[in-house]
C-alpha cells in the first residue's frame, strides 16, 4: 500500500533517511562515486523539506520512498505547473519487486501537472530505464557543480 509519509515526524524522517541511505550507497557504487550528494543528506533536512513524501510500507516496513513537488506556474511565468520527483529510492531488501514503479505511478495518476520532471546520473542505466517505461524521455544532459554527468528527463502529464 502507498500511504504519504508525515516527514516532519522524528521516526518518519529517520525511516526515510535509513531508506535513503542504504538505496543512495548502491547507487554511488553503480555509477562509480565516492561522494555522492543524496548520501549526505540529513534527517533533519528531510524533516525540514515542504516537499510530499508516499511511502511503501510492506510489513511494517518502509520499503520505498517517492519524495516530490509541485511547481507551479506564477502570473509573470508561463510555463506549465511541473511534478518534480526529487528522489526514488527502494530499500535494498525490496528490489525487483516493482516498488519504484509503483511510486512513479502513483504520482503521475493521482497528481495534476502538465509535464513531470526527473534527474538521474547520465551513467545510471536501470533508472533511466525505468523511467522511460514511464513514457519520460532525456531533454538535457549536464554537470552541475559536484561533477556528476546527468540527465533530465521529461514526460507530459496524465491530466
Amino acid at each position: 500500500m502507498i500511504q504519504q509519509l508525515n516527514n516532519v515526524a522524528v521516526e518518519v524522517s529517520q525511516q526515510i533517511y535509513q531508506v535513503f541511505q542504504r538505496s543512495y550507497k548502491i547507487e554511488a557504487e553503480l555509477i562509480g562515486v565516492e561522494n555522492f550528494p543524496p548520501l549526505s543528506r540529513s534527517v533533519e533536512q528531510i524533516r525540514q523539506s515542504t516537499n510530499e513524501f508516499y511511502g511503501v510500507i510492506i510489513e511494517g516496513e518502509l520499503a520505498g520512498v517517492i519524495e516530490v513537488s509541485l511547481k507551479e506556474p506564477s502570473a509573470q511565468d508561463i510555463s506549465k505547473t511541473t511534478l518534480e520527483i526529487e528522489s526514488l529510492t527502494v530499500s535494498p531488501l525490496f528490489f525487483k519487486q516493482g516498488i519504484a514503479s509503483r511510486l512513479i505511478e502513483f504520482v503521475l495518476q493521482n497528481k495534476a501537472f502538465e509535464y513531470a520532471i526527473v534527474e538521474t546520473a547520465a551513467v545510471n542505466q536501470p533508472a533511466i530505464r525505468l523511467y522511460d517505461k514511464h513514457g519520460f524521455r532525456v531533454f538535457k544532459q549536464f554537470t552541475p557543480e559536484h561533477g556528476i554527468e546527468k540527465v533530465a528527463l521529461k514526460q507530459n502529464g496524465y491530466k
